[in-house]
């Protein structure tokens, strides 16, 4: 799978790459081809006409590099993919909201892009003159299908990317580059089995048989993405969810491994611990934006996140 490029200095860089990113860490590295994801761009598409990705309409654009990532990057050939885990549980009390454990920390968009730039950086050294650009779910990128791809996983039921030994609970980042290295050999098996858990666990029934989502019922969107009311379908079926939404994960046997996670550099705001139902509650704009200056909840914004309260309090006792 190597061209132009002398097969020893291409094992050898390649082989440096990883263990970089392990020391910078990263819990897991692949490298794998940058081409055009010709079946995967096929099922994007079906499901963005059958209007699963519900109001997130930025996701019509921009379908050309999305699924090529040579349009992102001049003349790429390696696509580096990294995973990063995570493990949060905090002890909720039972009336106080919960929040996606992504989202207990700080910014992993902030984290992840620091430690890829160091990275990238030492690609650069190596090879001086090497071009790259740095994603981390903030880009047309088709990250779960490259990680596939890098030889990181597989595409579980619930449309997660699954690790054997990490799980799901992972963020995923990479390095598109122009430079030609040692690709590894792409994940071709799924090993959920029969296991349906994840599906029959959605108390809104947004899996979809083909392990993509229908936004449109999806807690995690409704409460991040959705601007506006929420809607009455969604009475009685929130779980106490106020950002995001775990269930489908926490239920997934691959996350039930011991020692999973590395929430030693995402530790837990103290708010999350310390707040009690009536705290939540009173919380100013001000206090919002001064405790998640640098977190997730930003994506909500202050009015999503008094809004989606409101609803718990009101919709889920009707």
């Amino acid at each position: 799978m190597r061209q132009n490029l002398n097969l020893d200095s291409s094992d050898n860089l390649s082989h440096k790459i990883k263990i970089k990113a392990s020391e910078l860490g990263f819990e897991r590295c692949g490298i794998t081809r940058a081409v055009y994801l010709e079946r995967e761009s096929a099922r994007f598409d079906a499901w963005v006409k059958n209007g699963y990705q519900a109001g997130m309409d930025y996701l019509e654009r921009n379908s050309e590099k999305r699924a090529d990532p040579r349009k992102l990057v001049d003349n790429a050939k390696s696509v580096i993919v990294v995973l990063m885990s995570y493990e949060s549980t905090p002890d909720f009390e039972q009336e106080s909201p919960r929040f996606s454990r992504y989202a207990l920390g700080e910014d992993y968009h902030m984290v992840l892009k620091e430690r890829l730039h160091r990275l990238l950086d030492f690609v650069k050294k190596e090879v001086p003159g090497t071009k790259g650009r740095i994603f981390v779910d903030s880009a047309p990128v088709m990250e779960r299908s490259l990680a596939v791809m890098a030889g990181l996983g597989w595409i579980g039921r619930n449309s997660m990317l699954i690790n054997r030994e990490l799980g799901s609970f992972t963020f995923i980042g990479e390095i598109i580059t122009d430079l030609e290295l040692e690709f590894d050999d792409p994940h071709t098996k799924s090993y959920c089995g029969s296991c349906s858990r994840c599906i029959s666990a959605c108390p809104t029934s947004a899996i979809l048989p083909d392990r993509t989502i229908d936004s449109n019922r999806c807690i995690s969107y409704i409460t991040i993405e959705h601007r506006g009311f929420i809607p009455d379908f969604f009475r009685g079926k929130m779980s106490g969810w106020v950002f995001g939404c775990d269930i489908c994960q926490e239920v997934c046997p691959w996350n039930n491994k011991p020692g999973q996670g590395n929430s030693s550099i995402f530790n837990i705001k103290p708010e999350f611990l310390n707040f009690d139902p009536a705290e939540w509650r009173k919380l100013s704009r001000d206090e919002f934006n001064e405790i998640f200056h640098n977190s997730p909840l930003l994506r909500t914004g202050y009015n999503g996140f008094t809004r989606n309260l409101e609803f718990l309090e009101k919709g889920e006792s009707s």
